[in-house]
């Protein structure tokens, strides 16, 4: 029988033990670290007996009982097997994704798990409920501005508003005034009410959120906000209010943290959506959680890009930035803290020269629109 070291496979150490872990179709699987060298001669399709040829310093029977184990684990693939060609399918389809965003996908997919009985998230030794984390990010030695709380100014008609949203990429560059902000952060980010959830309150957003968890900060940097100066803000939603963590934005440096687009040069405002992950992960103990966390800043984004259409400003965003320069100038940690999503909004070009054309015939006559 011929084997082949599966081509989804992660290796990593996990509470002082190596394991090595095959997705989708096996079971992660604690082993000696002999097992990534033994995996090494599985190269491409070998035999066990060839196999412990090349592996001249271990014994046949070591070879032999460590391969029986990375079998059963789905590590190692037999040849022609259902797994093996399911195996190079995902590896061809993932292509240049893998082993990151595969393993994170499938190593997440199918399961859901719970602490056991008896045994809450959060929860100390001794049984008793660990305090959960606060409710709002702060920064109470921050300059701060307390926002206006004027009418939000959002009575266009939902459908020209749902119609009407698209990205934009181009922008006047005429100020946005500090209310149509206030009016923006609020509608998106500060809290509508309060709920009990039985070990105290959460409060919840115009948009829906993981277990209400409202792990997501704002954080803004002005380009071009009326009665703002260029920099860095943290919005403070509890109060309503802009405090200042760092000075000075330039649209080049604007550009360079958007990953060099630049597009990013031109709104009057950047929002950097971050993660503070122990709100998600002192109740959802589980690494699928993390998806959450992406799908409420998705969940965000979307509001975010509606409601700045109802107020006349283009939005846009952007999965493109540098994730440690912005953190720095966020003031945040990266660790626990750490940005997930890049929104933007101005006044919109009236003639935008990024603007791609309406679909004609060439374009539908070189698109395959069904599968035959």
């Amino acid at each position: 029988m011929r084997l082949r070291r599966s081509r989804c496979l992660t290796c990593y150490w996990h509470d002082g033990a190596f394991v090595v872990h095959p997705h989708p179709h096996g079971a992660p699987t604690e082993l000696h670290p002999a097992a990534a060298e033994i995996l090494a001669a599985f190269e491409d399709w070998t035999t066990p007996g060839e196999a412990a040829a090349r592996l001249g310093h271990l014994t046949p029977d070591t070879v032999d009982e460590a391969v029986a184990t990375l079998v059963r684990s789905g590590a190692l693939l037999a040849r022609g097997g259902a797994a093996a060609r399911r195996d190079e399918e995902i590896a061809d389809r993932w292509g240049a994704w893998m082993p990151e965003a595969s393993f994170f996908h499938y190593a997440t997919q199918d399961l859901y798990d719970s602490p056991p009985a008896g045994d809450p998230p959060g929860d100390d030794e001794a049984g008793a409920p660990a305090p959960l984390p606060p409710l709002f990010t702060g920064h109470p030695d921050a300059p701060r501005l307390l926002l206006p709380r004027g009418p939000a100014g959002l009575g266009a008609p939902f459908e020209r508003v749902l119609y009407d949203r698209r990205t934009h990429r181009d922008f006047t560059g005429e100020p946005v005034p500090v209310e149509t902000l206030a009016s923006l952060l609020a509608t998106v980010f500060g809290p509508v009410d309060f709920i009990d959830c039985g070990r105290g309150a959460l409060y919840r957003r115009t948009s829906p959120q993981g277990g209400s968890r409202q792990e997501i900060d704002a954080y803004v940097g002005v380009l071009g906000v009326s009665g703002l100066s260029p920099g860095w803000y943290h919005y403070d939603g509890l109060q309503h209010a802009l405090e200042l963590l760092s000075e000075g934005l330039t649209p080049e440096e604007a550009a360079h943290l958007c990953a060099d687009q630049a597009w990013a040069a031109r709104p009057a405002f950047l929002v950097v959506l971050a993660a503070r992950l122990e709100r998600m992960s002192v109740k959802y103990p589980t690494p699928r959680a993390y998806r959450v966390c992406l799908l409420d800043a998705g969940h965000l984004g979307q509001t975010f890009a509606l409601t700045a259409t109802a107020l006349g400003l283009g939005p846009s965003q952007t999965g493109a930035f540098r994730d440690s320069a912005i953190a720095g100038r966020c003031g945040l940690d990266g660790t626990g803290h750490t940005p997930l999503y890049v929104l933007a909004a101005g006044h919109p070009a009236p003639e935008p020269r990024d603007a791609p054309p309406q679909a004609g015939i060439p374009a539908f006559g070189s698109t395959t629109l069904l599968a035959r």
